[in-house]
C-alpha cells in the first residue's frame, strides 16, 4: 500500500510540468504580441506629424498599455514557473536571485496592481475619446473600474496579513 502511495505522489509531483507546455505558449503568445505592439509602434511613428494633442496622447497610452500587458505576462511566466515547477539556475551569479522573493501571493498583488493600471490607461483613453461613448457606458466602465481597484486593495489587504500572521509564527 505504500508503494501505491509513493507513485501516486509521483506522479501527482511530475504533473507540475505539465505547467511548462502553458508558460511556452504564453512565451509565444508574447512573441505575437510584441508584433502586433512592432505594427502598433510603427502606426504610430509614422503619422505622428498627422495627429492632434489628444491622437498623440492616446497612441502613446496604447503603447504603454502593451507594455503592461506584456509585463503582466512576462511576470506569469517567471514567476509562475518559478513557484509551481522548478527553480531558475543562477549559473552567471547575478542574474535570477530576485524570483525567489515573489511568492504567490504577492504574484496576486502585482497582477492585480498591474491589471488596475491597464484598467487606468484604457479609461483614461475612453474619457480622453468620451465623446464617442454613451454617459451609460462611461458609467459602467468607471463602475468595472472601480471593480478592480477595490479587488486589488483588498488582494494586499489579504497578502499583508498573511505576512504578519506568517511574521507571527516565525517568532514564536
Amino acid at each position: 500500500m505504500k508503494r501505491l502511495e509513493l507513485a501516486i505522489e509521483s506522479i501527482i509531483l511530475a504533473s507540475r510540468w505539465l505547467l511548462v507546455a502553458f508558460y511556452i505558449g504564453l512565451g509565444l503568445a508574447l512573441a505575437v504580441y510584441a508584433l502586433s505592439f512592432g505594427k502598433k509602434l510603427y502606426e504610430f511613428i509614422t503619422t505622428v506629424f498627422l495627429l492632434g494633442d489628444t491622437d498623440t496622447i492616446l497612441k502613446m497610452l496604447g503603447l504603454i498599455d502593451a507594455a503592461l500587458v506584456a509585463s503582466l505576462v512576462v511576470m506569469v511566466i517567471i514567476s509562475g514557473y518559478e513557484n509551481f515547477v522548478s527553480r531558475f539556475d543562477d549559473q552567471d551569479g547575478g542574474g535570477v536571485h530576485w524570483l525567489g522573493t515573489i511568492d504567490v501571493g504577492s504574484l496576486k498583488v502585482k497582477v492585480a496592481s498591474t491589471i488596475v493600471a491597464i484598467s487606468s490607461i484604457h479609461l483614461l483613453q475612453v474619457f480622453l475619446n468620451s465623446s464617442s461613448y454613451s454617459t451609460d457606458q462611461l458609467m459602467w466602465l468607471t463602475i468595472i473600474h472601480l471593480a478592480f481597484v477595490v479587488s486589488a486593495l483588498m488582494l494586499a489587504y489579504i497578502d499583508r496579513l498573511m505576512g504578519l500572521s506568517k511574521g507571527k509564527k516565525d517568532e514564536a
